[in-house]
């Protein structure tokens, strides 16, 4: 049996008009110290946001996630140094903030894979 760590998510929120609080999940990350694990899985289905939205410009979410997606993988271009901790990372996608793109509230729980994790979150909070 494996050992289970602690990890840390948030659910990533599209909320088109921020005065209206209403959102649809669109993505989870999930970090996990013990194992060295940061990632961002998103999900945007077009048909419903474009139902719940229909003047969002999708390209602009899409381009927000992806800029999440690269500071969580540290990639320089999004102005995340490779050398920059994983909790550090984290701390900014999850700080809240006033745009399309927001995350949640920090969640916590236990596991003994954060890549299966991350797909049980996405499958279940996100698809």
């Amino acid at each position: 049996m494996s050992a289970r760590m602690g990890y840390q998510y948030v659910v990533l929120r599209c909320v088109p008009r921020v005065d209206r609080e209403e959102f649809v999940n669109v993505g989870v990350v999930l970090y996990c110290q013990n194992a060295g694990f940061l990632e961002a899985r998103c999900h945007v289905s077009t048909e419903r946001l474009t139902a719940f939205a229909p003047e969002l410009e999708l390209d602009g979410v899409a381009s927000a996630l992806a800029t999440l997606e690269a500071v969580c993988r540290g990639d320089e271009s999004a102005g995340a140094a490779g050398r920059t901790p994983l909790g550090t990372r984290f701390g900014f996608v999850s700080a809240p903030r006033s745009t399309v793109v927001q995350p949640g509230p920090i969640h916590g729980g236990t596991t003994d894979d954060p890549g299966r994790q991350i797909e049980h979150l996405l499958d279940a909070l996100v698809r």
